[in-house]
């Protein structure tokens, strides 16, 4: 297991990288219902904390095995079955997901803990195949190791101390590249990994679309009036189009580079994936409120739609639109953010909404990213 070249022309996703995600769809479609269902019932803050712990481990999961993948794909028989392994994991993992909202962890961390284990495996071995990357690999493989002898023994820890605990290990997961990569730098392919960022965003909006058809679908099966369902399902589809635009716009290759700029770029992404799964969530919660089938009040459901939106926006701005745009983009795109908050004011959901990220493509087709040597300027005016 040789690592691949960072510079390699071409460089794509694998088959059995895009097989890999279909079990995320399964987990990250199962956290979205739980959330939207415990949003529903007006279980906001645990409905939270439940999805913020269950999407990490979906997000960590699948980006501990993109960058491995990136850096050591071999695609020879032993890779794929220890990834088949991992995808075994996702879905004991996706299985679970209903038991962390009720309390019970048993299933998802054994799920989790068996993906990281079979990542363990692959460390070990790129450690035996890759001398000038040995060490790295070796820490990888014991910080993993370590850490999931602590998800085993958050099991038997009292419920009142259960969340700290697992704060303090998500922590530890957080360290883990950190302190492996400081022993020798993996090579990761810009390319490669922003078109996987790319494609699981795509799952994630998707979740949203599908949101848009259960509302059409709700219009025409139910006794509710249909005009207020199909208006909910024409701006999601808006919407949804318009964080696609707003998310493929820059060139995210671009904005990994140093060791901190990736660091950024992957971390930071679980905000941008957590909130485009919740904003599905969100707009079920709206199909419900007009079904009569909430808890919720219109505010609060339409707080549901905009706050993750505008998680989602700043989340990208941040990471991948600021370098790469001029003072109109840099204007707009977090003020359009932060203007989506004020949508629960007005008595049609989600319309305005739908109206401030229109605006912001619009800005976004007329001031396209800056060439390399306009950044540069910009980065020194």
């Amino acid at each position: 297991m040789r690592p691949r070249d960072p510079h390699e022309p071409g460089r794509t996703a694998s088959t059995l990288e895009l097989f890999f995600d279909l079990v995320f769809v399964v987990a990250v479609s199962v956290a979205a219902v739980e959330l939207h269902h415990a949003l529903t019932e007006d279980h906001v803050v645990d409905g939270l904390i439940s999805y913020a712990t269950v999407f990490f481990a979906i997000w960590w999961a699948w980006m501990n095995f993109t960058w491995f993948a990136t850096s050591f794909d071999t695609d020879d028989w032993l890779y794929r079955l220890l990834t088949f392994v991992q995808m075994a994991g996702v879905l004991t993992l996706a299985a679970g997901v209903g038991g962390f909202y009720e309390g019970d962890y048993t299933l998802g961390i054994t799920g989790y803990v068996v993906m990281r284990v079979a990542l363990v495996a692959q460390w070990l071995r790129a450690a035996h195949g890759s001398p000038e990357l040995r060490a790295t690999a070796h820490a990888y493989a014991a910080g993993v190791t370590i850490v999931q002898v602590g998800w085993i023994a958050i099991l038997a820890v009292p419920d009142g101390a259960r969340l700290a605990v697992f704060v303090l290990l998500v922590l530890a997961e957080l360290a883990v590249p950190v302190v492996a990569e400081r022993r020798g730098t993996t090579p990761w392919h810009p390319h490669h990994i922003t078109e996987r960022y790319g494609l699981f965003t795509l799952i994630l909006l998707g979740e949203s679309l599908l949101a848009s058809a259960n509302a059409i679908i709700e219009a025409l099966d139910g006794d509710t009036a249909v005009g207020p369902l199909v208006w909910i399902a024409v701006v999601t589809l808006v919407v949804t189009c318009s964080l696609w635009w707003i998310y493929f716009w820059p060139p995210h290759h671009e904005a990994i580079g140093s060791l901190g700029q990736s660091l950024r770029y992957g971390y930071v992404h679980y905000f941008v994936f957590a909130a485009a799964g919740a904003f599905s969530a969100g707009v079920e919660v709206e199909i419900d409120v007009l079904t009569d089938h909430s808890k919720l009040g219109d505010v609060a459901a339409t707080f549901t739609v905009t706050v993750p939106i505008a998680i989602f926006v700043l989340g990208i701005w941040w990471i991948a639109i600021r370098a790469n745009a001029d003072r109109w983009v840099n204007a707009a795109v977090p003020l359009g953010a932060l203007l989506v908050l004020a949508d629960p004011l007005i008595p049609v959901p989600v319309t305005l909404t739908a109206v401030v990220l229109s605006i912001v493509v619009a800005v976004l087709v007329v001031r396209p990213p800056l060439e390399r040597s306009g950044r540069q300027e910009h980065a020194q005016g």
